[in-house]
């Protein structure tokens, strides 16, 4: 019945028993594969369907809180760290010189005064309401390539794009007192009526962004943006323990199946080894791990170092010298950078192991015919149910575990609609990673809002997945087909997830 089978039978569940999972025994690799087989009856549960992030799956209340739960298989040590973690997640940091010499360091420039700041009782962002600062959305910045230097830096992924000369490569809102922030943006939104069948409408707003009041000069003339949303941080460690085998199975980026369907894998350089890795966190996949990751975010958002990247003035470039020559919160007894260690170990411990909730609903009769029509339509193309993590993570946790994300972590082309027309590293401007689609349900219910893709422009998930298109186009024109009733239950199925 699941028009997409074809996906997950070549090359990942053929009959040879998984040759590119080489974490797996013979029989573990049978085992797998029977498990990962794709659903046939959609009548009822698949087997521990509900159980999204596997034993690490919260059971708690689907509340406000639903998304800063542990993972129910920590020890309790980790448990411990888990929490010291949570609290530097939640930690407001002020601008240097303060009293507060263990919080001090903030910007020079920054986004946010705090990772909970962006990612709001560790959920996702939205854009600006109005007369509102945007703080949980902001705007990448590059540059094509100027010469032969930048060209061989992309070309070895030493650099994945290269930043906006005077504004690095990302634009700060706010500064610290006695300096100039960078600047601000508006936000203008086009309606786009888009006639359903049944009689039904749905209208969709574009967003297009508008820099003002720039505090360092004028932007180089070829000046690239994207607006990015902080994405929920739930199950960001069973998707980091995926083998890598399973991704590079998944990818066919000349479509040599031909199904329309050309997913492939972005390749960055680990900043911890200096080796070429799969990308897989981020709205375009370039950083191959939470740690790095989160490096990124203290540096660029808050304008804190750390010992991955330790300067402290955060993305103030060269030209900025007024911000580079501001104070700094790094202090000689504390250790090197503003966040020495263990911050980043805890906080990064913390990211890896923030729970998925427990799936809601799942035996509604609605959302099994939601399910179906997701694989009918060919939406699990792309949001690939299901995997089982390595038995080699390195946290025992995430080891061996049965997890639904909805992904493959793979950049896919998704059409000129949601294209920014700006490349970083194997992405180009059409191209975003599959977003997991676990605890999507619950967004309203922790962040009180129903915002979504990479820039927050879907008011609803109907309207993020009228958005799609490229590779998704024929996908998105079978849900604009569909009748009101089954495309109810198409929402009603991602609204259970």
């Amino acid at each position: 019945m699941a028009l997409c089978a074809s996906v997950f039978i070549q090359p990942v569940f053929a009959d040879a028993p998984l040759p590119h999972r080489t974490d797996l025994s013979l029989e573990d690799r049978k085992r797998v594969g029977e498990i990962l087989s794709p659903a046939v009856d959609f009548s009822q549960l698949e087997a521990f369907e509900a159980m999204s992030a596997g034993a690490g799956t919260s059971r708690k209340r689907a509340n406000r809180d639903a998304f800063s739960h542990p993972t129910a298989n920590l020890s309790f040590e980790e448990q411990q760290e888990f929490r010291a973690g949570n609290g530097l997640f939640k930690k407001l940091w002020t601008s240097s010189p303060s009293s507060t010499k263990a919080s001090d360091g903030l910007g020079p420039l920054f986004n946010a005064r705090s990772c909970q700041g962006c990612h709001l009782k560790d959920g996702r962002g939205r854009p600006p309401l109005p007369g509102e600062d945007a703080v949980s959305l902001f705007l990448r910045l590059s540059i094509p390539p100027q010469d032969e230097a930048d060209r061989k830096a992309l070309a070895s992924r030493t650099l994945l794009r290269i930043p906006e000369p005077t504004y690095g490569g990302q634009f700060q809102s706010f500064a610290v007192t006695g300096l100039l922030a960078e600047g601000k943006f508006d936000i203008e939104l086009e309606n786009i009526v888009i006639p359903l069948n049944g009689g039904e409408t749905a209208v969709l707003q574009k967003p297009v962004y508008r820099i003002r009041d720039l505090g360092f000069g004028p932007m180089h003339p070829d000046t690239m943006t994207s607006p990015r949303v902080a994405p929920p941080m739930i199950g960001l460690g069973l998707l980091q323990a995926i083998h890598p085998g399973d991704l590079e199975a998944l990818a066919d980026p000349e479509d040599l199946d031909g199904d329309g369907i050309s997913g492939k894998l972005s390749l960055v350089r680990d900043p911890a080894t200096g080796d070429i890795a799969i990308g897989r966190f981020g709205w375009k996949a370039s950083n191959p791990s939470i740690r790095a990751q989160t490096a990124g975010a203290f540096s660029g958002d808050i304008g804190i170092s750390t010992p991955d990247k330790p300067e402290n003035w955060g993305d103030c470039t060269e030209r900025q010298s007024s911000c580079r020559t501001m104070p700094h919160g790094e202090q000689a007894n504390l250790g090197p950078s503003e966040a020495p260690d263990p911050v980043m170990d805890l906080v990064t411990f913390y990211s890896e192991n923030l729970a998925v909730p427990m799936r809601r609903n799942v035996d509604d009769p609605a959302v099994l015919r939601g399910k179906d029509l997701f694989h009918q339509i060919g939406c699990a193309s792309c949001h690939q149910p299901k995997f089982v993590t390595s038995r080699q993570a390195p946290n025992p946790a995430h080891r061996f575990q049965l997890i639904w994300p909805y992904t493959d972590l793979l950049l896919h082309d998704m059409g000129e609609g949601l294209a920014d027309d700006r490349p970083v590293g194997d992405a180009n401007g059409r191209e975003w990673r599959t977003p997991p689609l676990w605890g999507i349900g619950l967004t309203k219910t922790v962040n009180n809002h129903t915002r979504f893709l990479h820039d927050g422009r879907a008011r609803n998930l109907l309207e993020a997945v009228l958005w799609h298109g490229g590779e998704a186009q024929s996908a998105r024109d079978k849900v604009v087909d569909l009748k009101p009733d089954d495309r109810k239950s198409l929402i009603s199925f991602l609204e259970s997830l």
